[in-house]
């Protein structure tokens, strides 16, 4: 049996960042309510074009928790797409994609922003979408917008009800429309949190 103090320590452990995945994922409890918070690196999705270095690179950044994010110099074709497979607690949760317009960088100890790549985002919405083995799907859409500060683009809802049941998750973003090129944009993740918790845009 377990005593209150060890109680407070094994919470404690659970409220910092584990990872796991091969570093890929991120889990932290919330310390307030106890709800569940994910994170996914961009290396764990699958991204059309990654492995032509025209087009996209893995870059590192210390603005990302695993370190490393992708980055687009400019493609027609944008397609990111993952998938996951969770046990989550009951709850509401929101997905959404951690972006940044432009590359940041260190000069001279300061921050700042390349925005060299950044073009085509304000002609067609990027569409976002996230679809449940349990048969929910949410779509939304938004222009990429404020370079130079990561945004978190808000997907939508699923709700869990089966708490001892796996949730297969699949999330994605595309802007496939190929009259227009587009790039300069990193992704570093996508971040699952319990609704109304981490809202940007």
């Amino acid at each position: 049996m377990v005593n209150n103090s060890g109680k407070r320590d094994i919470y404690t452990k659970l409220c910092r960042s584990n990872s796991f995945d091969d570093r890929t994922k991120e889990i932290w409890l919330d310390k307030n309510n106890g709800g569940i918070h994910l994170s996914i690196a961009s290396k764990a999705l699958s991204i059309t074009g990654i492995d032509d270095r025209r087009y996209w690179n893995f870059i590192a950044s210390d603005e990302s928790w695993f370190q490393t994010v992708a980055y687009l110099q400019q493609t027609w074709w944008l397609e990111v797409n993952g998938e996951f497979d969770f046990q989550f607690p009951l709850g509401k949760y929101s997905l959404f994609f951690r972006l940044q317009l432009g590359r940041s960088n260190k000069r001279l100890g300061r921050r700042v922003c390349n925005s060299e790549h950044v073009h085509g985002w304000n002609i067609k919405p990027v569409k976002f979408e996230l679809t449940t083995s349990s048969g929910q799907r949410a779509v939304s859409e938004h222009y990429l917008d404020n370079p130079g500060n990561w945004v978190n683009y808000y997907v939508g809802d699923f709700v869990v009800d089966n708490p001892h049941a796996l949730i297969k998750i699949k999330y994605s973003m595309t802007q496939i429309d190929c009259t227009h090129t587009k790039g300069g944009v990193c992704v570093d993740s996508v971040l699952i949190h319990p609704s109304g918790v981490g809202k940007e845009h």
